[in-house]
């Protein structure tokens, strides 16, 4: 396994998108070097009663400065730390870590990007990096973010459960609703979504990878916090499980069990 460097992070900037999300662009040369679009890193608070690390998947790269924005939810006392962050702050971060969607599969194909609440940040990278017409469908449960940027990234499509902006409904409404059609699906979003664009991508006949979201623990593979069923045998524990953190969190989504 190869040892992941931890690095001090310098925060750049950080904003407000809406009730409980918050974007952060963090100075971290190395990280923005080595990372790829649907990778994530592990943030360390400084209060150090808090010990494991929060996994946070990687919004933008921006190679050229050495930052990596994140676009998170604050849903505990880790992420409520990081909220009252302020540029100039530091902070501890390992990463990137995972492995990221396979974007040569997306060259010369027709691509559908699936993102549901917070897992719609990680759509943005991998839309920039993939050339060619991309298709992006975002569903939203309650206030809307990143919808400038994902639009100048591909052709987006809104989904919200009140219907309030887009299609009323789920992210597969605004789809059949809209007459998508693609060749390639990369999803990011809670398990229940996750679950129905998979047996979606079987009835079409369509590639799919998707991002699983887990709590996880030291997010390096080695605690075995974050497994997921899979249909093959994890060469690590002998069983059909794979370590989230480490396998993925981008699976093929024949090979995952949701």
């Amino acid at each position: 396994m190869q040892k992941k460097k931890m690095q001090r992070a310098v925060v750049i900037e950080q904003t407000k998108l809406g009730e409980g999300i918050f974007s952060l662009w963090l100075s971290a040369p190395e990280t923005a070097a080595a990372a790829c679009a649907g990778q994530f890193v592990s943030l360390y608070c400084n209060n150090e009663t808090r010990l494991l690390p929060r996994p946070i998947s990687i919004c933008e790269i921006d190679r050229a400065k050495g930052a990596i924005r994140l676009v998170y939810r604050v849903a505990g006392a880790g992420t409520s730390e990081f909220s009252g962050l302020l540029p100039g702050d530091t902070l501890d971060l390992m990463g990137p870590l995972g492995n990221g969607f396979p974007l040569k599969e997306a060259e010369g194909r027709r691509v559908l990007l699936i993102g549901g609440g917070i897992g719609i940040p990680p759509m943005l990278e991998t839309a920039r990096e993939i050339s060619g017409d991309v298709m992006i469908t975002a569903g939203y449960r309650d206030a809307l973010f990143l919808t400038e940027e994902l639009g100048g990234a591909g052709r987006l499509y809104i989904a919200t459960e009140d219907g309030s902006a887009g299609t009323k409904g789920t992210v597969l409404d605004a789809i059949r609703e809209n007459g998508l059609e693609a060749d390639v699906i990369f999803a990011c979003g809670p398990k229940p979504m996750l679950a129905a664009v998979k047996a979606y991508a079987v009835e079409k006949g369509i590639r799919c990878w998707i991002s699983l979201e887990e709590r996880m623990a030291c997010g390096i593979g080695a605690c075995l916090a974050c497994v997921t069923g899979t249909v093959g045998t994890d060469e690590h524990t002998g069983v059909h499980n794979s370590r989230i953190c480490r396998e993925g969190p981008v699976f093929a989504a024949e090979e995952v069990q949701i």
